[in-house]
C-alpha cells in the first residue's frame, strides 16, 4: 500500500494550498476594495440627502419676522 516514498510532507502540503488558494485571495482583495468604495459613496449620498432634507424641513418651519419703524 503506502511505502516510505510516498509519504507526503508538510512543505508539500503548504504549496498545494498556496497555489490553490492564490488566486482566490486576490480576487477577495479586489472585489473587498469595490465594495469599500461603494459603501463610501452609499454613505456620502445619504449624508447629503439627510442634509438636504432636514435643510428643507427648516426652511418651511422658520418664522419670517418683518421689523417696521414707526
Amino acid at each position: 500500500m503506502s511505502t516510505a516514498e510516498d509519504k507526503i510532507t508538510r512543505d508539500q502540503l503548504e504549496a498545494k494550498f498556496r497555489e490553490m488558494t492564490g488566486g482566490v485571495t486576490e480576487e477577495v482583495d479586489e472585489v473587498r476594495s469595490q465594495a469599500m468604495a461603494i459603501g463610501l459613496a452609499v454613505v456620502v449620498a445619504s449624508v447629503a440627502i439627510v442634509y438636504l432634507i432636514g435643510r428643507r424641513r427648516g426652511r418651511r418651519r422658520s418664522t419670517i419676522v418683518e421689523v417696521r419703524r414707526i
